[in-house]
C-alpha cells in the first residue's frame, strides 16, 4: 500500500504490511516496489530526511540500467523512498539485506547504517559487493513510524556488453534491497543448502553420464552420434555448472566470465540437441539447416548479454523457435521412428515441460530435473539402441546359420539326385557332353583372345609412336650424361663450360620432351579406358534443346579459357516445339560436348592458317574478304524422331578419310592434341540409345553432323 504525501520535501510513502511481506521467507524484496524516486550523481546531502526532490525521477532500484552510465560506464545516484511499518507484522526485529553486485552506502534517517562494497567515496578505490559476506544487516524498526530509507549506489557497464551493469549479469539487481526478519537468516541458509545439493546432484550426474559418453565413443569411434551426445552432456553440465557460480558469486571479479561460459554453453546445448535429433532420426542435415544453425547460435549467444527484460524476451522467442523446428523434425519423422529413437521424443518432451516450469514457477527441483531429463532420455536411447544392435547381430547370425544348415542338406540332396542321375547316363552321352563343353570353352576363348588382340593390336599401334619417342631421347639423354661425367672428370681447366651447359640445356629440353610423350602415352590409356566404359546411367525426360545450348556454351568458354587468342562466333536455331525426350544426359552431353569442340577446333585451325595466308598476301590483295569462324547447332522435331545437327565452316574433312573417323584411335589431329576415341564414344552412345549419327562434309567448306534419336 501506497500514501502519497504532497510536498517537493516529501515522497510516497510505502507502507510494509502482511499484505506485501513474504512470511513463509521473513521478508520483502522492496527494491522492485513502486513509490522510489532517483538522482543521477553524487551528493551526501541527499541521505538527509527532508531535502527538496525536484529533479529526482522515479525509478525502481531493480530498474537501474547502462542508460545512466557515464562515458566511462559508470552508473551511480541515489534512491529514495519512505517506509511505515503496520501492526499487522507486530513487534520483530527487522534487517536489511543488500544482494546486488553494485557497491551501496545506506541510510535511515539520514545515519549511515551499512555499506556494501565501496561507492568510491573520500578517494577510496572501487569495489563491487560480494553478496555472501553479510547475509543481512540488523536494524530495530518501530511500527507505526515513518522511516527514510536512502541509499548511494555505484555499478559499472560489463566489458562484454556496454549494455549490461555486472549486477545485471547474475539478476541480482533485483535483489538490491530487502527487508528482512528474525528468521530470514535460517531461512535463506536452508534455501542455500537444498540450492547448493540440487545444483551438485544435477552436475554430478551430468559429469558423469558425458564422462560414460565419451568413453563409448573413444570404444566405438565409428558411432557418430555417441560423439554428438558426448558434447551435449558435457555442454548441459558446463551450462549448469556456470549457471550456479553466477547465482552464488564469491569472487565479483569472475562474473563476467562465468557469464560468457554460461550463454556459449547454453547455446551450444540446444544447438546440439537439435543436430543430434536429426541424426537419429536419420534426417540430411541440409545447406539450410547448417545455415539455420549458424545463425540461431550467433543471436541466442549473443541476447543474452542485452538488457535483462529485452535478453529474456529474445531467449524466449529463440527457444520456442528451436523447439517449433525439433517437434517439425518429430512430427515429420513419426512414422518412421522406432525402438530406442522414442526415447530421445519422450526427453524432447519432458524437457520442453520442465523448461516451460522452470520459466514459470522458478523452482529448483525443477531445474534439476532439467538439467538430467535430456541426458537420462540419451543414456535411455544409447542402452535401447546397444540391445537393437546386440539383437540384430544375433538375428543375423541365427539366419546366416539357418542358411547354412538348408544350404548343407540340399548339397547333400543334390549330391545324392546328381549321383543317381550320372550312374543313368551312358557312356555316349556322357562323351558328347564333354565334349560340347569343351567346344564351348574353346569358343569362348577363341572369342576372347581375339577382343583381347584387336584391342591390343590398338593399343599397341597408338602408344608405340610416344613409346618411342621417350625411348629415343632417354638414349640421346643418356649419351649426354655420359658425355657430362667426361668432362667433369677432366681437370678444373681444362674443362669446357660452354659445352657443360650446352648440354645440360639440351637434357632439360629432352626431358621436357619426354614428359610431353609420356603424358601423350597417357592420355591414350585414359582414353582407351573411358571408350570402355559401360554406363551405368539411367534415362530421364530430358529437354534437348536446354542440354545442347548449354554444352555449346560449356565448350565455347572453356576453349576461351585455355586460349586466350581463341574467337569464334556461334549461332543455334533450336525447334522449340521438340518435347522432352528420354536419354541419359550425361552421356548425350558427351557427345555434343566432343562434337562442338571438334568444330572449334576447325574453325580454330582455319582462322589460324587464314590470317598467316593474308599477312603474306595482303600487299597484293589488300580486299581479301576476312574469316569468320561460326559454328552452329539447330534441332528439327520429325515427329517420332528429334534431330540434332552441329555444323561448322572450318577446313571440312577429305573424304578418303571420311570413312575412318568413327575408328577406334584414328584421329586427324597433331601428336599431343587428340587420342582419337572421341567420335568412336559418341557413335557407341548415340547407337545404345537407338540412334543415328551421320556426317556429311566438304573440303575448305565445312562439316556437318547430324544426331538423330528416338523421341
Amino acid at each position: 500500500m501506497f500514501i502519497p504525501l504532497f510536498g517537493w520535501a516529501q515522497d510516497s510513502v510505502l507502507n510494509l504490511s502482511t499484505k506485501n511481506y513474504d512470511l513463509p521467507s521473513d521478508g520483502s524484496n522492496i527494491g522492485n516496489k513502486e513509490g522510489w524516486v532517483f538522482h543521477k550523481g553524487n551528493d551526501i546531502n541527499w541521505a538527509k530526511e527532508n531535502i527538496d526532490l525536484s529533479g529526482w525521477e522515479k525509478l525502481k532500484p531493480a530498474d537501474l540500467s547502462y542508460k545512466y552510465a557515464d562515458e566511462n560506464g559508470r552508473v551511480e545516484g541515489w534512491f529514495r523512498i519512505k517506509i511505515r511499518i503496520d501492526s499487522s507484522l507486530g513487534n520483530r526485529e527487522f534487517g536489511f539485506r543488500l544482494a546486488s553486485l553494485a557497491a551501496t552506502d545506506l541510510y535511515i534517517n539520514g545515519q549511515l547504517v551499512t555499506t556494501a562494497g565501496k561507492t568510491g567515496n573520500n578517494g577510496k578505490p572501487f569495489k563491487s559487493n560480494d553478496p555472501t559476506k553479510k547475509i543481512t544487516n540488523p536494524y530495530h524498526l518501530n511500527s507505526g513510524e515513518t522511516y527514510t530509507i536512502a541509499f548511494h549506489v555505484v555499478d559499472y557497464t560489463t566489458t562484454i556488453s556496454p549494455y549490461l551493469l555486472k549486477s545485471e549479469i547474475n539478476n541480482s539487481l533485483g535483489g538490491i534491497i530487502s527487508i528482512t526478519g528474525p528468521q530470514f537468516v535460517n531461512l535463506y541458509l536452508e534455501y542455500i543448502q537444498k540450492d547448493i545439493a540440487i545444483i551438485t546432484i544435477s552436475v554430478s550426474i551430468c559429469a558423469v553420464l558425458s564422462l560414460f559418453f565419451w568413453i563409448l565413443f573413444f570404444q566405438n569411434s565409428s558411432e557418430k552420434n555417441l560423439r554428438l551426445i558426448a558434447f551435449c552432456t558435457t555442454s548441459i553440465a558446463i551450462t549448469f555448472y556456470s549457471s550456479y557460480q553466477l547465482r552464488a558469486i564469491q569472487n565479483p571479479n569472475y562474473v563476467e566470465l562465468w557469464a560468457t561460459m554460461n550463454s556459449f554453453f547454453g547455446a551450444l546445448s540446444f544447438l546440439l540437441m537439435l543436430l543430434l535429433i536429426v541424426n537419429i532420426f536419420k534426417r540430411k542435415v541440409t545447406k539450410t539447416l547448417k545455415v539455420f544453425s549458424i545463425i540461431y547460435f550467433i543471436l541466442l549467444f549473443g541476447f543474452n548479454f542485452l538488457p535483462a527484460a529485452k535478453s529474456l524476451t529474445s531467449n524466449l522467442i529463440l527457444t520456442a523457435l528451436l523447439f517449433m523446428v525439433c517437434i517439425y523434425y518429430v512430427v515429420s519423422s513419426w512414422k518412421n521412428l522406432k525402438g530406442a529413437q522414442w526415447a530421445v521424443v519422450a526427453g524432447l518432451l519432458i524437457f520442453l515441460l520442465l523448461l516451460i516450469g522452470v520459466y514459470i514457477f522458478r523452482n529448483h527441483l525443477l531445474s534439476l530435473y532439467l538439467a538430467i531429463s535430456f541426458p537420462l532420455s540419451l543414456l535411455v536411447y544409447v542402452s535401447m539402441r546397444f540391445k537393437e544392435i546386440i539383437t540384430e547381430v544375433q538375428q543375423n547370425a541365427n539366419q546366416v546359420l539357418q542358411l547354412s544348415e538348408e544350404k548343407k542338406e540340399q548339397a547333400l540332396n543334390q549330391q545324392k539326385i546328381l549321383q543317381e542321375e550320372v550312374n543313368k547316363q551312358t557312356t555316349e552321352i556322357r562323351t558328347t557332353l564333354d565334349h560340347l563343353k569343351s567346344t564351348q570353352s574353346q569358343l569362348i576363348q577363341s572369342e576372347k583372345m581375339a577382343s583381347l588382340g584387336e584391342l591390343t593390336a590398338g593399343i599397341a599401334h597408338e602408344i608405340q609412336n610416344p613409346l618411342n619417342f621417350v625411348n629415343n631421347f632417354s638414349e640421346v639423354s643418356n649419351e649426354m650424361i655420359q658425355e657430362m661425367k667426361e668432362e667433369r672428370a677432366k681437370n678444373k681447366d681444362d674443362r669446357d663450360e660452354a659445352l657443360q651447359d650446352e648440354i645440360l640445356e639440351d637434357i632439360s629440353k629432352n626431358l621436357e620432351k619426354i614428359s610431353l610423350h609420356g603424358n601423350r602415352a597417357s592420355s591414350i590409356v585414359k582414353g582407351m579406358l573411358e571408350h570402355s566404359r559401360n554406363t551405368s546411367g539411367t534415362k530421364e525426360l530430358t529437354d534437348i534443346n536446354a542440354l545442347a545450348d548449354e554444352y555449346l556454351k560449356l565448350a565455347y568458354h572453356g576453349l576461351r579459357a585455355k586460349d586466350k587468342d581463341f574467337n569464334a562466333s556461334f549461332e543455334t536455331r533450336f525447334d522449340d516445339s521438340i518435347p522432352k525426350i528420354e536419354v541419359v544426359p550425361q552421356d548425350i552431353g558427351r557427345v555434343l560436348l566432343n562434337l562442338i569442340n571438334n568444330a572449334f577446333y576447325a574453325c580454330n585451325e582455319r582462322n589460324q592458317s587464314t590470317v598467316n595466308e593474308k599477312q603474306k598476301t595482303e600487299s597484293l590483295k589488300p580486299n581479301v574478304e576476312s574469316y569468320k569462324p561460326t559454328v552452329t547447332i539447330s534441332s528439327k522435331n520429325l515427329n517420332e524422331k528429334v534431330e540434332i545437327t552441329i555444323s561448322d565452316n572450318g577446313n571440312g574433312i577429305p573424304q578418303n578419310i571420311v570413312n575412318k573417323i568413327f575408328q577406334p584411335f584414328f584421329t586427324t589431329k597433331p601428336t599431343g592434341k587428340g587420342t582419337g576415341l572421341g567420335l568412336s564414344l559418341a557413335y557407341d552412345i548415340v547407337k545404345a540409345h537407338g540412334g543415328e549419327i551421320k556426317i556429311n562434309t566438304k573440303e575448305n567448306e565445312g562439316t556437318e553432323f547430324t544426331i538423330t534419336l528416338p523421341a
